[in-house]
């Protein structure tokens, strides 16, 4: 069966780790949106591995990892990425990696023009500044450039230089930047593509054969259900549909080809960059739970903000997605908390919200209506069935499988391969 991970919150949920674990019994990983402003990290006895374009799959011998065409791909940053994980001793990435010829290049100016723009706001989005908005926006635009373009001389000349003839006026003009070289990205760029050339074909008719020879495919998502552009908290979102409406869009593969979804969520809540939070800790507890749970972007090295368990946006994750199993991330980083609280209303001007509401007042001057439970005085780390957690941790379990309508299959107690519960 084919299966998709996506996040259930706002990223950041430990996909990596389960995308990982579960690619052992996969033919093919599939990265199906986002670009280089996600990561995923990977611990192997004690190596880490940090991938920001390719699926973390390539760390299994004999896998196919395609990075599809819903991906905008940063060349320059793909290629160092490639190059990393040969000088690692990864030197299979040569007949692993396939890369959509369909998918869109972020180029220099879109970079340059993701920073100018957050400078202009009041209201920050807390980019990352990667280029990844604007060359969503140039492809709905309909002046993309695309990673077959770069293959193509005459093409790529004549969409670079329309490009930059818009691109440069609006630099100097409003933003008293200097104008770029044409000249220089020109030769640039297709140098890369002439190293990426190997690697790069229609992705969407090598899955859809790939199936049909009865190959398992495991589709993964970058950020989380709540960043994507139409379902998450707007505007404090990325670019482009992180949730399973993203996979036929971005991979070329039917839904009918697609099987269960499996969502991975922290036990507790984080959050990276602006943006509403309902359930965010005080400054002691947060900092707390940051050191605890290395709660650092894997990109960025931005501290992430922490909070507790929300099930009313887990639930609605859930629906939204059509969720069959839970993977539970980091229940270990609770261990040894005496109380533990889960989210389970929004209260605002006196209307409580059981349902998640996507209003930006109410978000982000919601109270919260909590349930309080007992935590567990003792370590999970070494636990490898699920009979052998500590009883308040299986309550802990059984009450958010019960509020979001969904069973925890997967529970992480460590950061390393090995520390896995499956039930």
């Amino acid at each position: 069966m084919n299966f998709v991970v996506v996040g259930a919150q706002w990223g950041d949920e430990g996909k990596g780790k389960l995308i990982d674990i579960l690619a052992e019994n996969v033919d093919i990983a599939v990265r199906y949106q986002g670009g280089n402003n996600a990561g995923h990290t990977v611990i192997v006895g004690k190596k880490e591995y940090v991938f920001h374009l390719i699926p973390s799959a390539i760390l299994r011998p004999s896998k196919t990892c395609v990075i599809g065409n819903g991906v905008v791909i940063d060349p320059k940053a793909l290629l160092e990425e490639m190059n990393g994980l040969k000088n690692r001793g990864l030197l299979m990435i040569n007949r692993q990696l396939k890369i959509s010829c369909h998918a869109h290049v972020v180029m220099p100016y879109h970079r340059i023009m993701d920073q100018l723009r957050e400078t202009k706001r009041n209201q920050k989005i807390g980019t990352t500044g990667r280029g990844i908005g604007p060359c969503y926006s140039d492809k709905i635009g309909r002046m993309g450039i695309r990673i077959i373009d770069l293959l193509n001389p005459q093409v790529f000349k004549a969409k670079l230089q329309d490009n930059l003839n818009e691109k440069n006026d609006i630099f100097k003009k409003v933003y008293g930047h200097q104008r770029y070289d044409f000249r220089k990205i020109y030769e640039e760029y297709l140098n890369y593509g002439h190293r990426l050339k190997p690697y790069i074909c229609d992705t969407a008719l090598f899955l859809n054969e790939a199936i049909d020879r009865n190959k398992k495919v495991l589709f993964e998502g970058a950020q989380g259900t709540f960043l994507d552009v139409d379902f998450g908290t707007y505007p404090f979102v990325t670019s482009s549909n992180a949730t399973i409406g993203g996979v036929c869009a971005g991979s070329g593969v039917p839904p009918i080809k697609i099987g269960k979804v499996i969502a991975a969520v922290k036990a507790y809540t984080t959050r990276v960059g602006e943006g509403p939070f309902p359930t965010e800790f005080d400054q002691k507890m947060n900092n707390l739970i940051q050191c605890r749970g290395q709660e650092f972007g894997a990109t960025t090295g931005r501290p992430r903000r922490c909070g507790w368990f929300d099930s009313v946006l887990v639930r609605y994750a859930a629906i939204i997605n059509g969720v069959c199993e839970l993977a539970m991330m980091k229940l270990d980083v609770l261990d040894g908390l005496k109380t533990l609280k889960i989210a389970v209303g929004y209260q605002y001007k006196g209307k409580i919200y059981r349902n998640f509401p996507h209003d930006l007042e109410v978000l982000s001057k919601t109270g919260v209506i909590y349930e309080t439970m007992p935590g567990w005085q003792e370590s999970t780390r070494q636990v490898r069935q699920y009979s052998q957690l500590p009883l308040n941790a299986r309550r802990y379990i059984k009450r958010v499988e019960k509020l979001v309508g969904v069973r925890v299959k997967y529970i992480s107690v460590g950061s390393k391969r090995n520390e896995i519960i499956v039930r």
